[in-house]
């Protein structure tokens, strides 16, 4: 349901801002009530889903603050890929070519992407996929990972139905659709267009406040509180 992400450990000297973050999440602390944290919500377009050739195009963050999205501050961009033979798989993503030939590279996206998130937990809808690409980002080009700790929403779903429906164990014998839109029809939640990494970032806000008020009717206050429950996992990527 909520998963603490924890980044492998490097070696060498990564670059300031991702030591900056590091040190900012040393002591982090899970007992404060939900409202006090802040976060960001993360969503990334890809060539495709290989995870050695494929490479990010597109990234799209929100801003959660006392619970609630900051709509004056969002974080669109396109990202060059150095490979444009990749370009015919962006056509999922109404990404044309020309958007993102004239796209800055990752070696500038990045930089701007951790100044915007410094501080805040990192929230999205099968997160592990986009902090893989990220991370190899920041390997490559910083030295190091992203520290800051995340929570899946897809993990978090699935959590509320097992419990809502009664079935407390991984197996559910009802079939449901775990998929971002799905979720938001099901939930009455606004509709975004999808393949579009800002707008899926702005449907997994929605769908993370939806999730976050049913725990907090449920007496879970705390990021610990999710965290102990017994109805999440915790692992690294």
């Amino acid at each position: 349901m909520v998963d603490l992400l924890r980044p492998t450990s490097w070696f060498g000297s990564p670059d300031p801002k991702l030591a900056a973050n590091k040190e900012f999440f040393t002591n982090f602390d899970q007992r404060r009530p939900l409202v006090d944290y802040s976060f960001v919500v993360v969503d990334t377009e890809l060539t495709g889903l290989d995870r050695k050739k494929d490479e990010l195009i597109s990234v799209g963050a929100v801003k959660i603050s006392n619970l609630q999205i900051d709509l004056s501050s969002m974080f669109h961009e396109f990202v060059r890929p150095a490979k444009m033979e990749h370009t015919l798989a962006t056509l999922v993503h109404r990404i044309t070519p020309e958007q993102l030939e004239n796209a800055e590279s990752i070696e500038s996206v990045l930089p701007k992407f951790l100044d915007y998130i410094h501080g805040s937990l990192l929230v999205g809808h099968h997160l592990m996929l986009d902090m893989h690409f990220l991370n190899k980002a920041a390997k490559n080009i910083m030295g190091g990972t992203l520290s800051n700790p995340g929570v899946d929403t897809m993990r978090m779903a699935q959590g509320y139905n097992r419990v809502r429906l009664g079935h407390y164990h991984d197996h559910n014998p009802r079939e449901i659709s775990y998929n971002l839109d799905d979720l938001g029809q099901e939930y009455n939640l606004p509709a975004f267009k999808p393949h579009d990494a800002l707008e899926d970032a702005l449907q997994t806000a929605y769908l993370f406040l939806y999730l976050i008020k049913k725990f907090r009717k449920g007496g879970l206050v705390t990021l610990r509180d999710i965290y102990q429950s017994g109805r999440v996992g915790s692992f690294r990527y």
